[in-house]
């Protein structure tokens, strides 16, 4: 039997800086929907990697007084290596817009739009912030800078290139928008591009830069005096990456027959879900199924972390001290899926000792310690009879409710409400004390246990893979851990 296939897909990080904590927020949600899909069944291709072009990186580049390649093969290892760090997925695809086939794509797909009517070229002058590699118009503007990039100045180009007729696919746009309500998720940042389209209309935009001036980027076909604008020759890596335009038989069973999921974060809003489907549109093919995006992450005083800014969080870090399951968990379930959520070392810590040392951690010591010392063994009938109960059906639906709809959020709820269900059962049952005046009564309540706490490390697999293996493990083979699986900080 032929699996389902199911596409998904993070934005590529600018590699214009280290990997910061907003990235691992991302890539971790991406793998943890990526292990549930195949969990569940599904022919999963993940899909990550660096966005490389651009004047950003440019000028860096020339800053650090560098070759500009062997700037972004740095960058590029550092975050192909968080990867490892994080416990993602070992078969993630991985994609360079530097590398030659991605080059080729970009390329072909730009021959595509072309052919099909949707480029040309004029001269215009514009209010351009670096940080978002994007023009700003005066409403979006807060003082006269970019709300995003407040510490930067707005530059205005004016030169001659080519442009993406974004405008007349606008109606075809807003069709897409009626015919897939769940295309933008959540409803909230779907209702903020329709009002965005609605008020500002979608308008063509720029696709090249000067060579002269910005030459490192991918050459635009049969005019070597332009490189393809950053946006435009990135947004191709979602079906670059899945062997296009070569590997007809993987685009059309991941892209084109499967869902292609896309994660991004709130200020890709409009690159993702208006001016890369419009792309699509441009191209003939067929469009995103659903664009899922995040809030930011902010810090201290509530700002935004961003590289820009100078106060982000190096999740390398965060992993060395506390290990990778633990950033792992406050992504997923301390921050909201889809509002901005406070990181800081104080909220970090006190989750953990709360929900994973005093929590997970806890919990399975003692129920392991029970067992073990009465010599008692995991029971498959028993975790059977559980699994078919109304209180697991109940949190398994909830589980997988929040995975269909990237509420990862809920899918960890559902987990520590049967932690929290489990550790009431210990402290009303007592069978520490039980085993003296009632040894079956006892006895049978540790199985029950025993099967609880198996049935939370299956819930855990896609959350936190690596400690779900060790819960399992520690059931399975009626172990004691040998040390705390969090110990409290």
């Amino acid at each position: 039997m032929n699996k389902k296939p199911f596409y998904i897909t993070t934005t590529l990080p600018y590699v214009n800086a280290e990997p910061h904590i907003g990235f691992a927020m991302e890539i971790i949600r991406a793998d943890i929907i990526a292990r549930s899909k195949k969990l569940a069944g599904f022919d999963v291709f993940f899909n990550t990697g660096t966005d490389e072009h651009g004047t950003k990186i440019f000028r860096k580049a020339k800053d650090m007084h560098v070759e500009t390649q062997a700037y972004v093969d740095g960058l590029a290892d550092k975050y192909k290596n968080l990867l490892k760090i994080l416990n993602i997925l070992p078969d993630v695809n991985f994609v360079r817009t530097t590398d030659s086939h991605h080059k080729i794509a970009a390329q072909e797909f730009w021959k595509l739009v072309d052919k099909n009517g949707y480029i040309y070229k004029k001269e215009y002058s514009i209010k351009y912030c670096v940080g978002c590699e994007l023009e700003k118009t005066d409403s979006e503007l807060i003082n006269g800078r970019c709300s995003i990039h407040p510490n930067q100045d707005l530059e205005i180009i004016s030169e001659e290139n080519y442009f993406f007729k974004a405008s007349s696919l606008e109606d075809r746009i807003l069709a897409l928008y009626e015919k897939n309500p769940t295309l933008v998720i959540p409803d909230f940042r779907f209702n903020e591009i329709k009002s965005f389209l609605k008020n500002e209309g979608l308008k063509d935009f720029s696709i090249s830069r000067l060579a002269e001036k910005m030459p490192w980027g991918i050459p635009v076909p049969n005019d070597p005096t332009q490189v393809m604008y950053v946006w435009f020759d990135a947004l191709v890596n979602y079906v670059s990456a899945t062997g296009w335009p070569n590997d007809t038989e993987n685009f059309e069973k991941f892209w084109q027959n499967g869902t292609p999921v896309q994660y991004c974060g709130k200020d890709n809003l409009r690159q993702q879900s208006a001016m890369w489907q419009a792309m699509l549109m441009a191209a003939g093919l067929p469009p995103t199924h659903a664009v899922v995006i995040n809030g930011f992450i902010t810090g201290e005083g509530g700002l935004k972390m961003s590289k820009s800014l100078g106060n982000t969080v190096d999740p390398l870090d965060i992993v060395k001290e506390y290990g990778t399951d633990a950033l792992r968990y406050y992504v997923a379930r301390e921050l909201s899926p889809f509002e901005d959520g406070s990181f800081t070392i104080e909220k970090f810590k006190e989750g953990y000792n709360a929900h994973l040392a005093n929590g997970i951690g806890n919990l399975t010591s003692r129920i392991m310690k029970m067992a073990s010392m009465n010599n008692i063994k995991f029971d498959e009938k028993v975790a059977k009879s559980l699994a078919a109960s109304l209180e697991m059906d109940k949190l398994y639906k909830e589980q997988m409710e929040g995975f269909e709809t990237f509420n990862i959020q809920k899918s960890c709820n559902a987990v520590w409400e049967l932690v929290s269900t489990t550790d009431k059962m210990i402290h009303e049952s007592e069978p520490f004390k039980k085993i003296k005046v009632d040894k079956a009564g006892a006895e049978k309540d540790i199985r029950e246990l025993l099967a609880r706490l198996d049935m939370i490390g299956t819930m855990l697999l896609p959350i936190l893979p690596e400690t779900a293996e060790q819960i399992i493990d520690l059931v399975k083979n009626g172990k004691m851990p040998e040390a705390p699986l969090f110990a409290r900080k």
